[in-house]
């Protein structure tokens, strides 16, 4: 099973814990290690955790680090603008070579970041509240088809 660095905004995005909550909870469920951080925590609140800046940065490339190392990808929500969720996926893609799944909802924004969605190696996933379950069921089959393909070309 993957290693997966799950982002979502913090900032902006708490009230999307619940949805959080719910995609780290379903990628567990098929055994996946999930690296998500505080963003998934319902005691945070808009102000982000109580920690210094630089200890929240260096934790956070440290597990995209590891992430990358055990042959992981990152899933991030992005329907909510976050400077740093932007950051990870750069990071993820651009420094360590790792896949990325990116999740939007149309619902905050006319149009996701042509940042992320004109990224051609990110896997786009767009959904509607009413299209959640529809969504989880997407992003599970997506992170198979990127086990899988990466296990194809170690063995290739």
């Amino acid at each position: 099973m993957a290693a997966i660095y799950f982002s979502g905004a913090i900032t902006g995005g708490r009230g999307d814990v619940p949805l959080y909550r719910r995609i780290v909870e379903t990628l567990e469920s098929e055994g996946h290690r999930m690296f998500a951080g505080v963003v998934a925590a319902t005691d945070v609140g808009d102000a982000g955790e109580p920690r210094d800046s630089t200890s929240i940065f260096e934790r956070d490339m440290a597990w995209i680090a590891e992430v990358a190392a055990a042959g992981g990808l990152v899933v991030a929500e992005v329907s909510q603008p976050s400077t740093g969720v932007g950051y990870e996926i750069a990071t993820a893609r651009y420094q360590h070579d790792i896949p990325v799944v990116c999740l939007y909802r149309p619902k905050y924004t006319k149009r996701c970041t042509a940042m992320v969605a004109g990224d051609q190696g990110i896997d786009m996933i767009e959904y509607t509240d009413e299209t959640l379950d529809w969504m989880l069921n997407r992003l599970v089959h997506a992170v198979r088809a990127i086990e899988e393909s990466r296990l194809a070309a170690t063995h290739a």
